[in-house]
């Protein structure tokens, strides 16, 4: 793809900023705040957690669905489609493991406290999509440092 074809240009920049700010985000939260939650104590956890959902969400609430746009159409509009379409799955992946891991996983530690169980699987699950959102950051580093064509 050539850098200044258009749409596609734009979208890729969209992909690219989004995709290193949730990076970040996910490294910030993989070894900072989630294994910090059992030292938050039983009692101010609630508030803490509260806080945490609340504050984290703001960024993740404007990020996750603009990147899963323009990864949508990147994976139709992108050339090569093919580099497009595994990015696309990497982030439906981070997607299904929000949903059906890391959310479930808050919920009970919502209702539950900061039990120490509950936060190893919480750490050890949101590896998945710390290594899935560090590979499609290096993806899209590739893809720049390539000049944009990679057809």
């Amino acid at each position: 793809m050539d850098p200044g074809a258009g749409a596609a240009a734009w979208l890729v920049a969209v992909q690219a900023g989004t995709t290193f700010a949730m990076t970040g985000v996910i490294w910030m939260v993989q070894v900072v705040q989630y294994p910090g939650f059992p030292r938050v104590g039983s009692d101010a956890f609630p508030v803490f957690h509260r806080h945490h959902c609340r504050r984290i969400g703001l960024l993740v609430g404007v990020f996750m669905p603009v990147e899963l746009l323009s990864g949508i159409a990147l994976a139709w509009l992108g050339d090569p489609a093919w580099f497009w379409r595994v990015m696309l799955a990497a982030l439906l992946a981070i997607w299904a493991s929000t949903a059906f891991l890391q959310g479930p996983l808050h919920g009970r530690l919502a209702t539950e406290g900061p039990e120490p169980g509950l936060v190893r699987r919480l750490v050890a699950g949101n590896w998945i999509r710390t290594v899935l959102w560090t590979a499609r950051s290096l993806g899209l580093l590739w893809f720049y440092a390539r000049g944009c064509a990679l057809s």
